[in-house]
């Protein structure tokens, strides 16, 4: 699915930093077509209260996987993804540019599944080896490049589990 809400990273910046979120329109509401909807600015604000409030909002994300483990891609890797808004990894600013966008559908405190887990290891695992300038070490959540802003993947994300997969799998 095509995003609009993208545009061409800076010449001089390579990716190497993977961004984990989560997202779920309306809270909580899994299975829906909203999301895609919202990536890609069709959104029908009268559908839910909700929607009136992020209707006029323009993001997205390079990735979204759903409950079910299905992968959707909404941006193109060598493109820059809308979807870390206001950010900062170690000592650079517009997160957006050198970064790939990975969104679980959830919330903060729910569970996420066993499909989206050996999906998101394998999209990792994929990434990592076809853009080789990605450590495990840049391998973060939306919480840690907005801290007080953003809260996700949330308490729920089981870094561990995650971390110790992609270790398993990633060969440098």
């Amino acid at each position: 699915m095509a995003s609009p809400n993208c545009d061409e990273r800076p010449g001089d910046v390579a990716v190497d930093l993977l961004v984990i979120h989560c997202i779920s329109l309306p809270p909580g509401d899994y299975g829906g077509q909203y999301v895609e909807q919202f990536f890609c600015n069709q959104l029908d604000p009268a559908v839910h209260p909700y929607f009136e409030e992020i209707c006029g909002l323009q993001v997205s994300a390079h990735f979204l996987i759903r409950r079910t483990g299905e992968l959707l891609q909404f941006v193109p890797t060598h493109l820059r993804a809308w979807h870390a808004g206001q950010s900062r990894f170690g000592d650079r600013d517009k997160v957006n540019d050198f970064s790939i966008g990975i969104e679980l559908e959830g919330t903060d405190d729910t569970a996420f599944t066993d499909l989206q887990y050996d999906v998101l290891t394998n999209l990792s695992v994929t990434l990592m080896s076809a853009i080789p300038g990605i450590p495990l070490s840049n391998v973060v959540g939306h919480s840690d490049i907005a801290p007080g802003r953003k809260t996700d993947p949330g308490e729920s994300f089981d870094w561990a589990r995650y971390r110790n997969d992609l270790e398993q799998q990633v060969v440098r």
